[in-house]
């Protein structure tokens, strides 16, 4: 189980060539919050659900091609009686009960707990310093090699995930290329992804989108007087 326990919530800040930057502070209410394997659980296993298509599918007795003709007459051959030879009892007929690809397999879950579940998956990433703060992601120039070179400066190989702070065209086009790589903006971020990846690779200007949207307690805004 990862351990969210944590008493540094600041992280180094490194430009892309490998220099100082400084450092970010982190919000606790997104990098601190205790792991609950339960709600974990809950919300991957609604993702994963809510991902899947039903591919099998199986044909009843009136999508079935053939079968038009009653196969022989109602009384007097001495066999049983049959009015299609596509009914599920005879071979090549259609399939009682079988799949469908019309099931539904949605499941809805509180977006609260989606966004506690996904500050557990980045508190329990800070615990395990598998966080990589860059100055920002404007590779010059904007070509796979260059973040190629990247991802070995920062060991993100295989199995990393780059979060920008917003859509960048140039960014996601050099990102296709590479093999265990994948991309994710700061405001699409989700559990499955987050706990998949190795090692993830912040944008500094990333952390106050991932820290407006998804900190789990929000301050309430007071209602104007009258």
């Amino acid at each position: 189980m990862p351990s969210t326990e944590t008493k540094n919530l600041t992280l180094p800040v490194r430009t892309l060539d490998g220099k100082d930057a400084g450092t970010v502070q982190l919000d606790p209410s997104v990098f601190a919050v205790e792991w609950t394997p339960a709600l974990i659980h809950q919300v991957v296993r609604v993702q994963n659900a809510n991902q899947r298509s039903p591919i099998a599918h199986t044909k009843t007795r009136a999508e079935v091609r053939g079968g038009g003709k009653k196969p022989w007459k109602q009384k007097g051959t001495g066999r049983a009686r049959h009015g299609s030879t596509r009914s599920p009892i005879w071979v090549g007929g259609g399939v009682t009960f079988g799949p469908r690809n019309t099931r539904n397999y949605t499941l809805k879950i509180n977006r609260k707990v989606k966004r506690k579940a996904l500050c557990m998956a980045l508190s329990a990433k800070l615990s395990e310093q598998a966080i990589v703060v860059v100055a920002n992601l404007d590779l010059q120039p904007m070509k796979t090699k260059t973040l190629s070179q990247l991802m070995k400066a920062t060991n993100l190989v295989k199995g990393g995930l780059i979060i920008p702070a917003a859509h960048s065209p140039e960014l996601r086009r050099v990102t296709r290329n590479l093999t265990g790589v994948s991309l994710l903006r700061a405001d699409s971020l989700n559990v499955v992804d987050v706990l998949k990846a190795k090692k993830l690779l912040i944008a500094k200007d990333a952390f106050p989108v991932i820290e407006k949207i998804y900190q789990v307690s929000r301050p309430r805004i007071a209602a104007a007087k009258k």
